[in-house]
């Protein structure tokens, strides 16, 4: 499916609002790992942006969306980052989280959007003129420019655990549920970044 172009943004999703309507797209990452937090982003590029190749960040490469990263962060118009911690998606569940993440990067922008476009089929309870997207990351160059901030951020967060706790391989899986990651669970137990919520890291936890 093609990019849906500024305009026709606007003319779909914002109808009513003036020629110069700040839209900012928002998606997270982090949704299906079994450790980590999961992170969302809000990003405002404007009309004129000259980004070439946004696109759902899970269908680029590693060295792509870190080219792209660049560029979004360079010449966006605004862009902000938020999270939901390991404890609030234990205590809420991780959709509740992923909406809580959502609203935070909304809010940590340095400007108010006048319409916000949520990748999914989901909204966070806010005070913003919104719409949801479903496969938006694919559709809507905001949304695609947020999906590549947040999986970015992530990916690096998942990095740095990694440091930290190397016997479970975060660097290469990220903390999604592999083969090796199981199995790293099941000799070492869960860690303190693990979502104890979660079916695997439960087994886990009870077999260790």
């Amino acid at each position: 499916m093609s990019k849906i172009d500024y305009d026709s943004c606007r003319a779909l999703y914002c109808k009513g609002l003036p020629h110069d309507v700040c839209i900012a797209g928002v998606d997270e990452a982090g949704r299906g790992p079994l450790a980590g937090t999961v992170v969302a982003a809000a990003v405002v590029l404007g009309p004129e942006h000259g980004i070439e190749g946004l696109y759902d960040s899970k269908k680029l490469s590693e060295k792509k969306r870190d080219i792209l990263y660049e560029e979004i962060i360079t010449k966006s118009q605004a862009w902000g980052v938020a999270s939901a911690s390991v404890a609030e998606i234990d205590e809420i569940n991780i959709l509740h989280a992923s909406l809580l993440a959502m609203k935070r990067a909304v809010d940590s922008l340095n400007t108010v959007p006048d319409c916000v476009l949520v990748d999914g089929n989901r909204l966070p309870p806010w005070q913003y003129r919104s719409v949801a997207i479903v496969k938006g990351d694919s559709k809507v160059d905001e949304i695609s420019a947020a999906s590549i901030i947040a999986k970015v951020t992530r990916d690096r967060e998942m990095l740095a655990l990694d440091a930290k706790f190397p016997q479970y391989g975060f660097a290469k899986h990220k903390g999604y549920p592999t083969k090796v990651h199981i199995d790293a669970l099941q000799r070492y137990g869960p860690c303190k970044v693990h979502r104890l919520s979660y079916a695997p890291v439960k087994r886990a936890l009870e077999s260790s």
